[in-house]
């Protein structure tokens, strides 16, 4: 199909481009901005004024619960909840049921995106067999397969030989270990940052060194083996520092964080609200700051939903007992947006956190509107504000912090290889 978006103000933070002109899509890629090819004649045309035009969202960590836990959500609930958020692209955890260990599982996960139609769902492989720290899964075979990284989820790699070895192995293998920091003895069963908010509620704490002592181990092993490393959901000042001297190392690392730590402290558990029972935990009003200087520097290139939706029964317990997590997606865009009306990021920064810059660390070609590139596109009104009732999520997770929130910014559109598959 021949697609004219005309009118838009066209973002694209990978090749420069801020202007207001036309689009032109044709068999699925994008031919031309502004000008178009020769003979072109659209057969549909897209009015995007006082809109703006941007590549499609590409979400760093989003889990999916399929397969094996399908009664929390599935794939084809999870896309439709991002192509209506202009997510068009998803990196998926391997700490579904099975674990992603092995091909196999690989293969299933594509076949159910592939009936879905709707975003691209790129998995992580499993670092280490079933996600236990003892035994490399075999990370060669899994990217050959279709994984664009290896990561541990949220399993802790306890022994220090193991992850030296497994990142010895990702080298090997030219493949980005995507390693989420947390040292499991200094956590000790906690469940919230440490500090006056734990003592008040009588909640089992999270030192901020849990991760920052888990980042230096990583990054000295990083520097002996030369691994390239996405450091994922950072969450604390410090662990920004750590890596901004790393990278004037000259390590190869990146970082995100999630979307809801921009926006959210430890002060917003208030009485026991479990919908804030995230790991990591939601950390001090300082922590916030830091997080979003690190976005604005360049330390943190990208944001992530970090979505994860529950069913009902896995928020209801006491607050120690409940499932961490919270569902995201559907927030992803206008709390981004949020961030340059705070005048912490320029517009430009905001979609390259969620497009360019992502893409990259994945290393699939998304997340620009280069000629010739897959016509993945989010049209999205940035004036247009509404309110999240848990009842309108398209998210199978009703399970938000961000419950009754006025959000600023409304995805109009998304257009998926030349297809729209999202109409608002």
């Amino acid at each position: 199909m021949r697609l004219k978006i005309k009118n838009g103000r066209i973002i694209d933070p990978e090749n420069n481009i801020d202007q207001t002109g036309n689009l032109f899509i044709e068999e699925g890629r994008i031919v031309g901005i502004n000008k178009a090819p020769k003979g072109f004649k659209a057969e549909q045309e897209i009015d995007a004024s006082d809109q703006i035009v941007c590549p499609g969202l590409v979400d760093l960590c989003a889990r999916l619960r399929e397969p094996g836990q399908e009664y929390k959500a599935t794939i084809a609930t999870e896309t439709a909840a991002a192509i209506a958020s202009g997510v068009t692209s998803i990196c998926c955890p391997p700490d579904t049921i099975p674990v992603i260990d092995s091909p196999a599982v690989v293969e299933l996960i594509f076949q159910h995106s592939s009936n879905s139609r709707l975003s691209r769902v790129f998995p992580l492989g499993a670092l280490t067999f079933g996600l236990q720290g003892k035994t490399l899964a075999e990370m060669d075979a899994l990217k050959t397969a279709g994984c664009v990284g290896v990561s541990n989820a949220y399993a802790p790699i306890d022994d220090a030989e193991v992850l030296r070895r497994a990142l010895e192995y990702a080298v090997t293998c030219e493949i980005t270990v995507h390693l989420y920091c947390e040292d499991s003895s200094l956590r000790n069963n906690g469940v919230v940052h440490e500090g006056p908010i734990s003592t008040r509620l009588g909640l089992p704490p999270i030192p901020e060194t849990a991760e920052t002592v888990a980042v230096s181990r990583a990054l000295l092993l990083v520097e002996q083996t030369g691994a390239r490393v996405h450091f994922c959901r950072i969450s604390t000042v410090r662990s920004i520092e750590l890596l901004a001297d790393a990278k004037l190392r000259g390590l190869d690392i990146t970082a995100d964080v999630g979307i809801a730590y921009l926006h959210l402290t430890e002060l917003d558990i208030g009485t026991f609200n479990t919908d804030c029972f995230v790991l990591p935990p939601f950390r001090s009003q300082r922590d916030k700051e830091g997080l979003r200087a690190g976005l604005a520097s360049g330390t943190i290139s990208s944001i992530c939903s970090d979505h994860q939706p529950h069913d009902a029964d896995a928020k209801s317990a006491p607050f120690s007992m409940t499932e961490p997590g919270a569902s995201t997606i559907e927030m992803l865009l206008p709390l981004t947006l949020q961030l340059v009306r705070d005048k912490t990021l320029t517009l430009q920064q905001a979609i390259a956190a969620l497009t360019s810059a992502p893409a990259r660390i994945a290393g699939i070609n998304a997340g620009s509107l280069s000629i010739g590139s897959p016509a993945d596109v989010c049209i999205f009104d940035p004036e247009a504000s509404w309110t999240v009732e848990r009842d309108s999520l398209l998210s199978a997770g009703k399970n938000t912090p961000f419950a009754s929130w006025e959000m600023i910014g409304k995805v109009t559109q998304t257009i998926l290889g030349g297809n729209i598959v999202y109409k608002n």
